[in-house]
């Protein structure tokens, strides 16, 4: 027997969010097409049409569902793991064409015009709920504000990235990522504890669910 309608039309979504991304995350928004992704996807234009009414809207899906298969932290655990989590999420650019691409999308919304601001909101959220962990931890100084710092936190490493695909295709991510925890801590930790962290690339396999 064929699968359920239901079943088959999630599978049918999946393979055209997929394919989506791996055709913008190599030609961007502009020069990516619909004819591309069809035929990366194995699919009609009428199971597109069922649902997504443009390139737009795939890629609008692509920027929400950027973080659909990484491997976030169910539990808050503070600062550690907030500079763990940014490591793995330097990790992922280079094997998670999802997150690749959504973030991708979500930088060059000039191109599409889609102005959407769901994931950066959703991605402080995740870094506030850290920094709330470490403020029950006694590891902030009192005049930190968790989703002021969140927000930040979430900026510097967006521009970060950009800069480094910009000169090296991501390849000095990793150290540039420790420059800018290097920078940020002592803003934010009290002195005592700032020996305590470790911001080590290699932390990235840490991440557990």
């Amino acid at each position: 027997m064929g699968r359920p309608k239901q079943e088959r039309a999630v599978h049918t979504r999946e393979l055209l969010v997929d394919a989506a991304a791996g055709v913008f995350d190599e030609n961007g928004f502009a020069g990516a097409s619909i004819n591309k992704i069809l035929s990366r996807a194995g699919v009609t234009a009428g199971a597109m049409y069922f649902h997504f009414r443009s390139k737009a809207d795939l890629a609008r899906a692509v920027i929400h569902e950027q973080s659909s298969r990484l491997a976030i932290p169910e539990k808050p655990g503070g600062i550690q793991q907030l500079i763990d989590l940014t490591m793995y999420l330097t990790g992922q650019f280079t094997c998670n064409v999802r997150f690749r691409a959504g973030v991708r999308l979500a930088v060059e919304q000039g191109e599409s015009g889609l102005h959407d601001y769901t994931a950066y909101r959703w991605w402080i959220k995740t870094f506030e709920r850290e920094l709330v962990a470490a403020r029950e931890r006694d590891e902030l100084l009192p005049g930190v504000q968790e989703s002021s710092f969140a927000r930040f936190v979430v900026a510097s490493y967006t521009g970060t990235q950009v800069m480094s695909d910009i000169a090296t295709a991501r390849a000095d991510l990793p150290e540039q990522v420790v420059a800018m925890w290097r920078y940020l801590l002592p803003s934010v930790v009290p002195p005592v504890s700032l020996t305590s962290y470790v911001i080590d690339p290699a932390r990235k396999d840490l991440i557990t669910v």
